[in-house]
């Protein structure tokens, strides 16, 4: 989940407060996930004021800092979305803690995040719908795994965050036992700890690529015309659209061997639109392949037989 750039610096940490939704995704995902995790950190961290973290009336109370630290954080080098759908990303990382800190306790919540831009003040930040799991390998430390959830189609992804370096960051609450919707709550009383530059990795847009010969069957000599179209993840959309001018290869392979040679490299049209045209010189397979960008992810099409005579 994405989480808007309406944030503020605490303290020279991130203040997730951007955590907010609008009512109608603020328990249930449109798409079904359920981001009640998600919705409690952000009543903790707060919506601005004073401080992000003021979230009662109890004035100036702000959570204390949580004794946990994160380290080997792992994340995919490269996170790879289509149009729509949900994309679970998985993360591991380990957490350590003083030994006053029970991670065990029901009420202490562990997640990772990603962020795109300054720590303190991020552009956008990829979340997840659920705090992660934490095993503990001593009194001090743990192993924790958790996912990112991404749902591309519903704003959660821009076509400006592909590309972009995106830096980790992991998060803890302890909540010691307070209710964030008790009229009795105290923030003073809930531990936070936050930790950015963990690890980095990019999001890039899937591609999808077609190709057809014609004519079927053709006579040996005579001129095929091969027609295709690159398209990519439009997050702006939510639909894929045209890449434009984009180098492409076209490939063939004879029938009978295994092995694609390159017969030339065309570049898309304005609208992502590949077309060119060969002589008939066996019986094979042609197909494009798109080699990809740093902000869009390569393809190759399916390969199209064509019958020479």
């Amino acid at each position: 989940m994405r989480i808007r750039a309406t944030v503020a610096a605490v303290s020279g940490a991130l203040a997730l407060s951007a955590l907010a939704v609008p009512a109608a995704q603020a328990d249930v995902h449109a798409s079904g996930g359920d981001s009640a995790y998600r919705a409690t950190v952000a009543k903790i961290l707060g919506t601005g004021g004073k401080t992000a973290f003021i979230t009662s009336p109890v004035a100036a109370a702000e959570p204390y800092k949580l004794n946990v630290s994160f380290s080997n954080f792992k994340v995919a080098k490269s996170i790879n979305a289509g149009a729509g759908g949900h994309l679970v990303v998985p993360v591991t990382y380990t957490l350590t803690h003083g030994t006053e800190v029970n991670i065990k306790a029901s009420d202490f919540d562990s997640g990772p995040y990603l962020y795109r831009g300054d720590f303190t003040q991020p552009e956008n930040v990829i979340f997840g719908e659920k705090a992660g799991t934490c095993t503990a390998t001593s009194t001090t430390t743990a192993n924790c795994k958790a996912n990112l959830d991404i749902y591309p189609g519903e704003g959660d992804l821009t076509n400006t965050d592909a590309g972009a370096r995106w830096t980790a960051g992991a998060l803890a609450i302890a909540f010691n036992g307070q209710d964030p919707e008790g009229e009795d709550f105290d923030p003073s009383k809930v531990g936070i700890a936050q930790q950015g530059d963990l690890g980095t990795t990019t999001v890039r847009r899937l591609s999808k690529l077609t190709v057809n010969a014609t004519p079927e069957p053709v006579v040996k000599g005579k001129t095929i015309t091969v027609t295709g179209k690159l398209t990519r993840a439009n997050w702006d959309g939510p639909n894929y659209t045209g890449y434009a001018t984009q180098p492409v290869q076209l490939q063939f392979r004879k029938n009978g061997t295994s092995a694609y040679t390159v017969v030339k490299t065309i570049k898309t049209t304005t609208k992502g639109d590949l077309k060119t045209t060969v002589k008939a010189t066996a019986d094979g397979f042609f197909r494009y392949v798109f080699a990809g960008t740093t902000t869009t992810v390569g393809a190759s099409a399916a390969a199209d037989f064509i019958d020479v005579k």
